[in-house]
């Protein structure tokens, strides 16, 4: 199989500790995998809460997380669940 490219993803050892991330952002892909797969918000909906990213980039996310799931899987195992992130314009 060809390796696939993921445009909007990076990962440097000295950012959210080397984790795969989207490119400009410190989103990890495995922030985009919780809130979308295990809390049921959907990319759109995502996208008003991390408003710096694009929609392509967290589609992208999605994209390499199947490329890579037993990594991200692993990654989200290590560093546990995530609450879902807060309505955006919310008061605390």
């Amino acid at each position: 199989m060809p390796k696939v490219l993921h445009p909007h993803i990076v990962s440097d050892p000295d950012t959210c500790g080397g984790s795969p991330r989207i490119a400009g952002t410190r989103i990890p892909v495995r922030t985009i995998i919780v809130y979308v797969l295990h809390h049921g918000i959907n990319p759109e909906e995502l996208l008003s809460y991390y408003p710096q990213s694009s929609l392509a980039a967290i589609y992208d996310a999605l994209s390499y997380y199947y490329d890579h799931r037993d990594e991200v899987d692993a990654e989200i195992t290590t560093n546990g669940g995530l609450e879902p992130p807060a309505m955006p314009n919310s008061q605390v």
